[in-house]
C-alpha cells in the first residue's frame, strides 16, 4: 500500500519533533480520522510544547526537509510568546502544518497526559486521546458552531464509543461548560 503524501509529511514532522525532544500529539481532521470515521483534510494539526530555544533548530530541521518550504525561526518565537500558532508549508505536496503551542500549566484538561501512541506507516505518532479529541471539538464549536465540528464528535463516538471514559468526559464537559451532546 502506497503511503500518502499527507502520512509521509507527518511523519517526517513527527521526526523532527522527536529529534528534537518536542511533546507534541496530532489532533484536528488527522486525529478524527484515528478515533472515527476517515474524513478528508487539507492540513495538520500539532499541539506542541516548544521552548523558545529549540525554535531556530526547529526552522533548520525544516529547511533540511524541503530547501524552498516555508519556515521562519521568528514566527514560532512569537507564538511561543502569545500561546498562539505557526506552521510550516510543504512546497512539494502543497500541503500545510499548523502547530497549536500547548500549555499543560493552564488547566484545561490534561490532554498531554491522555497522549496515545499509534503507528502510521511503521512510524509511532502521538495523538490526542478520543476524549480529548471529542472536548476540543467541543470547546471549537462553542467558538465557531460549525457542523463540521459535530460531524466530527459523532463520528468519533460511533467509531470509539465503546472505550471512551464517559466519567471522564462528563467530568471535562461540565467543568469547561461546554455543550454536550453525550
Amino acid at each position: 500500500m502506497e503511503i500518502s503524501s499527507q502520512e509521509k509529511l507527518l511523519i517526517e514532522i513527527v521526526k523532527i519533533l522527536d529529534s528534537l525532544t518536542i511533546r507534541y500529539y496530532i489532533t484536528g481532521g488527522f486525529a478524527v480520522s484515528v478515533w472515527g470515521r476517515p474524513r478528508a483534510t487539507f492540513d495538520i494539526d500539532i499541539v506542541v510544547i516548544i521552548a523558545e530555544s529549540q525554535a531556530d533548530r526547529l526552522a533548520t530541521a525544516w529547511k533540511e526537509l524541503s530547501k524552498a518550504g516555508y519556515a521562519d525561526a521568528k514566527m514560532v518565537k512569537e507564538a511561543i510568546k502569545s500561546g498562539g500558532e505557526f506552521n510550516f508549508i510543504d512546497p512539494d505536496s502543497g500541503l500545510k502544518v499548523d502547530f497549536w503551542i500547548g500549555n499543560e500549566r493552564d488547566g484545561s484538561y490534561p490532554d498531554f497526559k491522555n497522549r496515545k501512541l499509534k503507528k502510521v506507516s511503521g512510524q509511532n505518532v502521538y495523538f490526542i486521546s478520543a476524549e480529548d479529541l471529542i472536548l476540543s471539538k467541543l470547546k471549537w464549536y462553542k467558538l465557531s458552531p460549525s457542523e463540521r465540528h459535530m460531524d466530527d464528535i459523532k463520528s468519533v463516538l460511533k467509531i470509539s464509543g465503546d472505550i471512551l471514559d464517559k466519567k471522564y468526559l462528563q467530568f471535562w464537559i461540565d467543568k469547561l461548560e461546554l455543550e454536550t451532546i453525550i
